[in-house]
């Protein structure tokens, strides 16, 4: 029997089982997938002219993001209709605004990819973006992607030279909420994962400058993250999200691009 082809009881609902992350975790980050649209506390469906509150169209990407995790870590197919069951229910009219904004937080956020495989039955899997590997394991033993970290980290170390500066690194994820010392919700302690796990991973390295006093220390691509991707594959994937966000929020994009100069 096909996964797909599972009886109803055979699945859990996203809102009750037991992943990695829980429903309210995830809300915080699936406000940053939908942070562009917010200017507007509401949302109107497509061909329906109904409205939703932001707080509910967060509540449902997280809902959609939680249910795609457990897929992906299951290794198990899914299909547009399992998630208008599973997930929209009663909503199923905002599933095309839903299903974006969740696919690309969990892109940028945990660098989990969504493929649309049969574009007849609209199956999708879920594979991690660029062919990388990492992932961190919870308490519990199971695993959390977290490859889209690390893009934006060697992302970081491209745009310095090959050799990104601590500090630059640390000014950059302190915009994103990620602080030396401070635990992140999903990330943990961002520098126990970067200059410890990555580092003994082999996707970063991690040196003090030679005759820096006080000592300073860098980033630089580490031998894993050569043999798994490639700079170009990291600018080329970089630019489809650019371009992705650019033509659904053209306005937001441009500030956020003047930003990035401005912090360079």
């Amino acid at each position: 029997m096909s996964e797909l082809s599972k009886p109803e009881k055979d699945f859990q609902d996203p809102g009750e089982a037991q992943g990695p992350v829980n429903a309210q975790l995830l809300g915080a980050e699936a406000g940053v997938a939908a942070s562009a649209s917010a200017s507007s506390p509401t949302v109107s469906s497509l061909g329906t002219g109904e409205s939703l509150p932001q707080e509910a169209l967060n509540e449902m990407i997280a809902s959609l993001m939680k249910f795609l995790l457990l897929k992906y870590q299951a290794k198990e197919p899914t299909s547009q209709a399992e998630m208008l069951n599973k997930v929209l229910r009663d909503n199923q009219e905002y599933f095309l605004v839903v299903f974006s904004q969740a696919s690309q937080c969990l892109q940028l956020v945990f660098g989990v990819e969504v493929k649309e495989v049969d574009p007849r039955e609209h199956i999708y899997i879920m594979v991690s973006i660029l062919g990388l590997s990492c992932n961190a394991m919870l308490s519990s033993g199971q695993s959390i992607p977290k490859a889209g970290l690390l893009v934006l980290v060697l992302n970081l170390i491209m745009r310095n030279g090959d050799r990104a500066p601590e500090e630059k690194v640390w000014g950059a994820l302190s915009r994103l909420g990620l602080y030396a010392g401070s635990v992140h919700c999903i990330f943990g302690e961002p520098r126990t994962l970067l200059t410890h796990v990555w580092v003994q991973e082999g996707y970063l390295e991690y040196w003090q400058v030679p005759y820096s006093h006080p000592a300073r220390y860098e980033f630089l691509w580490g031998r894993r993250a050569y043999a798994e991707t490639s700079k170009w594959e990291i600018m080329a994937f970089l630019l489809r999200v650019k371009q992705r966000a650019l033509r659904a929020f053209p306005l937001q994009s441009a500030e956020a691009a003047r930003e990035d100069d401005e912090a360079d």
